[in-house]
């Protein structure tokens, strides 16, 4: 018998390419969805986070429950009423899996969180570990109510694993598109200073991450999703150009453009995150992607 793992926000960047990942490796999925859909890829089970509604029959499903579900922190300007929803739809979405965790018969072994590096704030060049202080900024915010509400599945006796994710690095979605469509234009730049870290994880190195999370059952706790060689700005702007094969004519865009542009929402590209992948690197995983370069090369080829 397969184990079937039960995903909320699994037809996101994160979730479709998990979801694929999973079936490869045997386990049968199913998705969490406002609007299930019969002819859907996975199985699907309904769910209403502004209801209060979760169709039971998916919490009798799950062997694991992973939840990446949460409103996109970049696309719109941060107004107060886009970072209530931010922060909402994480918080509502763990509260709500964690209710009926807590009322329903079920069998569910082990849940899996997502979190981000941005609970560490604008950290400069100080390399970040697990166990180091938090930032203050909003998104630290989000992150520390998010983990917050995610450790509570902790308390009802299920083995709980939060991952804090850096920068997805992908060619179907997130922010490596929107580094690169500049620079396929031939205006590609750093941004700021350019020396602002980043710290970075492969997609498929975060998948692989994740299925090792399911299936090693000491991991618990708080673990960094990071590669372990994270890279300035100045670092991915030029090896993406390298790899795309296109050259870096204009001068850094300053920061002030940034945060006159994005508002408040600058600190995503203009806050420094240097991030230790220490803890996940001792439970014995094995990055397939350590370098910067070869996690590009396998999604940029030459002739992009």
């Amino acid at each position: 018998m397969s184990e079937k793992i039960l995903i909320a926000g699994g037809t996101g960047l994160l979730g479709t390419r998990l979801s694929e990942m999973l079936i490869d490796s045997g386990y049968e999925v199913a998705h969490l969805s406002r609007t299930p859909d019969k002819y859907a890829r996975y199985k699907t089970f309904k769910w209403d986070v502004q209801k209060g509604y979760i169709d039971e029959n998916a919490i009798r499903y799950a062997d694991y429950i992973i939840n990446l579900a949460g409103t996109s922190v970049s696309g719109e300007k941060w107004t107060a009423a886009r970072k209530k929803e931010i922060l909402n739809s994480r918080i509502l979405s763990t509260n709500l899996l964690c209710h009926y965790l807590e009322k329903s018969t079920h069998h569910v072994k082990g849940f899996l969180a997502s979190s981000a590096v941005g609970i560490y704030g604008n950290s400069g060049d100080r390399l970040m570990m697990e166990e180091s202080t938090y930032g203050s900024d909003f998104l630290a915010e989000v992150c520390k109510h998010w983990e917050d509400a995610s450790w509570q599945v902790h308390h009802l006796g299920i083995r709980t694993v939060i991952f804090r994710i850096g920068i997805v690095l992908s060619n179907k979605g997130g922010a490596l598109p929107q580094i690169a469509k500049p620079i396929k234009m031939m205006a590609g730049s750093p941004l700021g200073s350019g020396k602002q870290y980043m710290s970075w994880i492969h997609i498929d190195d975060l998948c692989r991450l994740c299925i090792k999370a399911i299936e090693d059952r000491q991991m618990q706790g708080v673990y960094n999703a990071v590669a372990p060689n994270p890279a300035t700005n100045e670092q991915l702007t030029r090896n993406l150009a390298k790899v795309m094969q296109r050259p870096m004519v204009f001068p850094n865009v300053p920061a002030f453009g940034l945060k006159l542009m994005l508002g408040e929402m600058s600190e995503i590209v203009l806050n420094s995150s240097r991030v230790s992948a220490t803890k996940v690197l001792q439970t014995g995983f094995t990055f397939e992607y350590n370098e910067l370069q070869e996690a590009l090369e396998s999604l940029y080829d030459k002739n992009s």
